[in-house]
């Protein structure tokens, strides 16, 4: 299941399918924008100590796009940034697998960055995103926050 929201200034998606990191960067490329930042989240073979065999991600989609959508258009309003782009999947992710990926497009580096740290931020503390955390010996649903 994929679920969208698109406007000339951002792109939020929340999908099953893979990402496409190079497909992001694209979008948000224009030609009066002189950075890009680009944050990539990937599954981690190990979390304190113990190795990952799998992470699975489920969301209330509907809820969590209209809170995706609200950091972009904070982002845009704040840092003065061209284009946000916030992509995340759901369903069961293996090592290197990417289950994020942010892109902000600015005028200048600063923007960008500073928009690209608040939306992933700000994504684990308010969109209703879940993580269960699948090791050898068991699973936890872990916070999603920082």
């Amino acid at each position: 299941m994929v679920v969208k929201r698109h406007c000339v200034n951002y792109d939020i998606k929340i999908s099953s399918d893979n990402l496409n990191v190079a497909s992001c960067i694209e979008w948000v490329s224009a030609p009066g924008c002189g950075g890009i930042d680009v944050f990539v989240g990937t599954v981690r073979s190990e979390t304190k100590g113990k190795k990952v065999v799998r992470l699975e991600f489920e969301a209330y989609e509907a809820m969590a796009v209209k809170e995706m959508e609200k950091i972009a258009q904070i982002a845009i309003a704040k840092f003065s940034v061209h284009k946000v782009l916030i992509h995340h999947r759901t369903g069961v992710l293996d090592v290197g697998d990417i289950p994020v990926i942010i892109a902000v497009s600015a005028a200048h580096r600063g923007a960008a960055f500073d928009a690209c740290r608040y939306a992933i931020d700000t994504l684990k503390e308010t969109v209703p995103i879940w993580k269960r955390e699948v090791f050898e010996d068991g699973a936890v649903w872990v916070a999603a926050h920082p």
